[in-house]
């Protein structure tokens, strides 16, 4: 018989020190379904329920139960009508923020092929071809943050932009979607630390920007989550033959290895500004660290990260349980310690400095952070589970 390794057997204990024996993943998933139920209320076509119901569609695969794809389907149906029109979208606004619960729309078009979903997806998909872009073809973050590109918007653009290219055929477009983590690595990367920069101002406009380099100040953790969650996801979608492919990978393992570099050694964790454990006021925060697990487990589990990771996801899974999650009376299982969130430019300003990410709120079961956390789970289940 082989042995277990006593990191699997405290593992397994985790997942089942809850009256029912679910694991955490159904468990943070019944809180989403209580929290944001799928009513024409609550329903919000926003970048924070993209990430929420990937994990619900996570679950879904993972059980078979029906109940989490009658919760997305019925969701979404509460917004988008029945000639595609998507309520609360304005594809004049270019926000690739908006291009992310697109990849629900596409998973609901595959399994049911309704004419609604379709329209709408060609609504994304049309926004992505006109989306505003810097002189060399990176996506601006939105049409009012003009010739910036942020961490984030590789999440909330590339994954669905692969999707759509496998689903359609227009595999064309990963010389596309390659570029865009290119440019994001070419310019934001910093080469001492092995970390990329929140954003990145091509104009060296903005009162945030490097007048030099056009960067930001500072490494901010879910940025950088974003990142590398966008990367994983990619990857399994992007051809196994396209030139760019080992180029991903490089780049993943790359950042991987900056941010593993920053993992809190008592904890497991990262910190809220990644490279900053010591400074006063920095904390650890909970989303970018589900969002580094993800990355970490899934790229194990999929090939594209070498295997002495797997220690690494596994203690800040570990962490992640220890330290934010919590349990009502009830049973609901809560997500404590997510800033709220945090951004660069707009208005009130926000100028990136340290001080900055320290200032804006830290909550509990922000949506982000517990779609995260789902979606981490998910991966580190499959993981324990093959092992």
């Amino acid at each position: 018989m082989r042995k277990i390794s006593i990191t699997l057997l405290i593992m397994l204990s985790i997942y089942a020190t809850n009256a029912q024996d679910l694991p955490w993943s159904q468990r943070m998933t019944a809180t989403v379904l209580k929290l944001w139920p799928d009513t024409a209320t609550s329903a919000k076509w926003a970048y924070e329920q993209g990430v929420f119901m990937k994990g619900v569609e996570g679950v879904w695969l993972q059980t078979g139960d029906k109940k989490y794809i009658d919760y997305i389907k019925k969701y979404l149906d509460n917004l988008i009508a029945e000639d595609g029109t998507i309520k609360g979208y304005k594809e004049q606004d270019y926000n690739i923020d908006n291009i992310l619960l697109g990849r629900q729309v596409l998973m609901l078009y595959q399994k049911f092929g309704e004419a609604k979903y379709l329209k709408a997806l060609q609504t994304l998909r049309h926004q992505l071809q006109n989306q505003p872009r810097t002189n060399e073809g990176g996506f601006w973050h939105k049409k009012r943050y003009p010739f910036q590109m942020w961490l984030d918007g590789l999440y909330m653009g590339e994954p669905f932009y692969a999707e759509y290219a496998v689903a359609f055929k227009e595999e064309k477009n990963f010389d596309d979607i390659a570029k865009q983590f290119i440019y994001m690595e070419k310019h934001a990367r910093d080469a001492k630390t092995g970390l990329l920069y929140h954003g990145w101002d091509e104009s060296r406009k903005e009162r945030w920007s490097n007048p030099v380099t056009g960067l930001s100040k500072n490494f901010w953790g879910r940025a950088e989550g974003w990142y590398v969650m966008a990367l994983v996801d990619v990857l399994d979608n992007m051809p196994s033959n396209h030139p760019d492919r080992k180029t991903l990978l490089a780049i993943l393992n790359r950042t991987i290895t900056g941010v593993v570099n920053y993992q809190d050694k008592q904890s497991g964790l990262w910190y809220q500004v990644l490279d900053k454990a010591n400074e006063k006021g920095n904390y650890l925060e909970s989303s970018a660290s589900c969002m580094f697990v993800y990355a970490l487990a899934k790229g194990v589990r999929k090939g594209y990260l070498p295997k002495k990771y797997l220690p690494v996801a596994e203690r800040a899974y570990k962490g992640i349980i220890n330290k934010f999650i919590e349990v009502d009376a009830d049973g609901q299982v809560n997500l404590n310690g997510t800033v709220s969130v945090a951004g660069l430019g707009g208005t009130p300003y926000r100028d990136g400095s340290y001080q900055y990410y320290l200032s804006e709120k830290v909550v509990q079961n922000d949506a982000k952070g517990v779609g995260a956390f789902i979606q981490a789970s998910v991966e580190v289940e499959k993981m324990a589970a093959k092992k």
